[in-house]
């Protein structure tokens, strides 16, 4: 009753809270009588006050293990608010100089430092273990402990020496382990390698049930993300990418298009990423984009929405990410964008890796394709990952999939086969040898197990890829059978796969949407119109007015403006010539020379019609691809061959005439007389340039057929084309 008392008093004292959240008191009286302690709670769950307080209430000092520099600064300063007195929490890390550890040292010497935060490299310093070895130290926190296994999402070889070390400071020293994230097989990784397989272990359930889980295919993923800040202004998020490049990139169109947004990530030096979190906290900005290395040490309850540009490497780390959404219980929308192209660039990161760890990569990686393909309850998912059972009723709609019609299918006969054929075979085939089973697939592992004369072979062909994965992701979820992920992920029978096989059973399994091809724009240049209907009435009087134009100078309606940018402009509404030149192919020549007449005569429109503009949708692009651009025209300028131009940018030729021909669209003249003269003849150039003048299109296929074929190759067709365009439109 006593030691309750004190627990309470101390949470109000400190912390300000009437009441522990979840296993929160059990797990601190359990390390204040010295125990071993191991704690699974996902974030937002209040993991860091299982260690905070009883280190505050215990004699001598708690070190508590940190992989982040940005979470140890984090957290001590909310210690130091809480205590009042700054001795109460330090930490040891590079970032401090000689006589910032000196002081350091003093203060918990002198016992006035509660808690000592080290990063696990410093921790091994001989000269840091033989100070602890001086002072009184109360427990170990270990926090992120799942960096230990390297089956974890964010494995750091150095946590491995963890336990060396606390043994040689000193015997019985209880041990407090703390993940936020932990398959089964990590948990066991984190008890083997602490050892402390008699610790009491602490799990709370991994559901969250505010956060709305959302997978998007990745198509002008730039423009997407743009429109979704828009819609929702003022409210704080977070946007995750692979790549530093991707987060300078992204980071910049947003500013551009007017949201407070700021980059973070290892490359900036300590002092602006320090600048960068404080910020955020204090609302001076509202998104950051970030690749992985943000959030982990940011106590920012009231992030709205994690956005992850690239799909992540783990389910781990996407949990954990988005774990960082709502963490006060309200609104968190996390979002993610796949495409298989992303999977392709992780796969080829681990090509290099040694065997072992790029099977345990793909496996990995394997998790993160299920769940972004499958149409099954997204937090279904994310729960039987971590190990827990859970009803899709319970969902509430808080899922992309659950809250869109979905497509079901009767499974029992195709489940049999393939629990039937696993038993008979054998537990030694992952999902995708049976699938090639089943579909027919010969390969070299199929027919060295003679599984291409096995009745099955081809018994399911008419159901396509699709619904073969369909089914075995949702034999793992519903525990017909389950992965075997020490072993490539080959799939074994479980005690209900067998029971279904002696008595089968109706059941329906959801059938997966197919993944559109996605492709993804770089946000480098705004691309086609997507979404939004083009408004015909505005288009046709657009139509006139470019043939009204065209008629005046005496030039094709197609030299004006090409139809994707009048389409465009009918989505879009541009009223200045700014907006204009943000259209697809308008460039800044052409927007000059042609738009005023437009934007005036749409302007018009919009307030006779009183049009709500959809801004959010006018993506102002960076000038990421204009280098490229800029480097095209100089060199035609100095009259180099184009091959020889797509030779040193490293692209195909046909992609340069592409960005030539961009060039040429958007209103820049290019003199490629010197190329095209050396490729096509007078004559012939005079007779296409003649066709041109007096085309309703500038289709090349048409001209190919109007001019004749066996007369003209495409790529002369194309050459005359920019040619013409050049010179009468520009």
């Amino acid at each position: 009753m006593e030691i309750e008392k004190r627990l309470f008093d101390n949470l109000q004292e400190f912390f300000g809270f009437d009441a522990f959240k979840g296993d929160q008191e059990a797990i601190i009286t359990n390390i204040l009588q010295k125990k071993d302690t191991f704690v699974i709670m996902p974030t937002g769950g209040g993991k860091s006050i299982c260690y905070q307080l009883p280190a505050l209430m215990s004699e001598g000092t708690a070190i508590v293990i940190s992989p982040l520099i940005a979470l140890m600064k984090n957290q001590v300063d909310q210690l130091r608010s809480f205590g009042g007195d700054d001795s109460i929490a330090h930490f040891l890390n590079s970032s401090l100089n000689k006589s910032d550890i000196t002081r350091v040292r003093q203060d918990v010497i002198a016992g006035k430092t509660k808690l000592l935060y080290v990063a696990p490299e410093s921790l091994a310093k001989a000269e840091n273990v033989e100070f602890l070895k001086l002072i009184t130290v109360s427990f170990v926190a270990v926090d992120e402990a799942h960096c230990i296994s390297e089956w974890g999402h964010d494995f750091r070889p150095e946590y491995r020496k963890i336990r060396s070390v606390i043994n040689s400071i000193g015997s019985g020293i209880p041990v407090i382990a703390l993940t936020a994230t932990a398959t089964p097989k990590v948990q066991s990784d984190i008890r083997k390698n602490l050892q402390m397989n008699d610790a009491t272990m602490f799990k709370s359930s991994f559901n969250r049930p505010n956060l709305y889980y959302e997978v998007r295919p990745k198509r002008n993923v730039v423009k997407e993300i743009v429109r979704f800040i828009k819609n929702n202004i003022g409210k704080s998020g977070i946007i995750y990418c692979l790549s530093r490049k991707k987060v300078e990139e992204i980071a910049e169109v947003l500013s551009i298009n007017g949201i407070k947004a700021l980059p973070y990530h290892a490359g900036l030096d300590a002092k602006t990423r320090a600048e960068t979190q404080d910020k955020f906290l204090m609302e001076d900005v509202e998104v950051i984009v970030a690749t992985i290395a943000f959030g982990m040490g940011i106590d920012k309850p009231d992030v709205r929405y994690v956005i992850h540009h690239d799909i992540p490497k783990s389910m781990e780390g996407y949990y954990q990410e988005t774990g960082r959404a709502g963490r006060d219980g309200g609104e968190g929308h996390c979002l993610a964008f796949y495409s298989e192209k992303d999977i392709e660039k992780l796969t080829k990161f681990m090509k290099d890796k040694p065997v072992s760890e790029r099977e345990i990569g793909t496996q990995i990686l394997k998790e993160v394709i299920d769940y972004s393909e499958s149409s099954v309850c997204r937090r279904k998912q994310i729960l039987h990952y971590f190990g827990e059972n859970f009803d899709e009723t319970g969902c509430n709609n808080m899922c992309d999939n659950c809250s869109s019609q979905q497509t079901s299918f009767d499974a029992d006969a195709s489940l049999l086969n393939v629990l039937t054929f696993i038993q008979q075979q054998g537990e030694k085939f992952d999902d995708h040898h049976i699938i090639n089973v089943f579909m027919g697939q010969n390969n070299q592992p199929i027919s060295s197990y003679k599984h291409d004369t096995h009745p099955l072979f081809g018994a399911g062909k008419e159901h396509g890829v699709i619904y073969w994965k369909s089914l075995i992701r949702q034999a793992v979820l519903n525990n017909f059978l389950a992965k075997d992920i020490d072993h490539y992920g080959l799939l074994m029978l479980t005690e209900s796969g067998r029971r279904f096989i002696e008595n089968p059973y109706g059941i329906k399994f959801i059938l997966n949407k197919p993944m559109d091809a996605a492709t993804e724009d770089g946000g480098d240049e705004p691309t086609q119109q997507t979404g939004g209907a083009v408004d015909t009435q505005l288009l046709k009087m657009l139509k006139e007015l470019r043939k009204k134009i065209a008629k005046q100078k005496g030039l094709p309606p197609f030299v004006i403006f090409q139809d994707p940018s009048l389409d465009e402009m009918c989505t879009h509404y541009p009223i200045t010539i700014d907006e204009l030149k943000q259209i697809h192919g308008v460039g800044a020549g052409k927007a000059m020379k042609f738009g005023s007449q437009f934007v005036q005569l749409i302007k018009q429109y919009v307030e006779e019609n009183e049009i709500d503009r959809p801004q959010d949708l006018v993506i102002k692009g960076t000038a990421n691809k204009s280098a490229l651009k800029v480097s095209i025209i100089q060199n035609i300028d100095r009259k180099i061959g184009l091959e020889d131009i797509a030779h040193a940018k490293g692209i195909s030729y046909e992609d340069l005439l592409k960005e030539v021909e961009s060039i040429v669209n958007s209103g820049t003249k290019l003199n490629l007389g010197y190329f095209v003269d050396e490729i096509i003849d007078e004559d012939r150039q005079d007779e296409v340039f003649d066709y041109f003048r007096s085309a309703e299109v500038d289709s090349i296929d048409q001209a190919l057929r109007d001019l004749g074929s066996e007369d003209y190759t495409y790529e002369e067709i194309q050459l005359m084309r920019i040619k013409f365009m050049s010179e009468l439109g520009n």
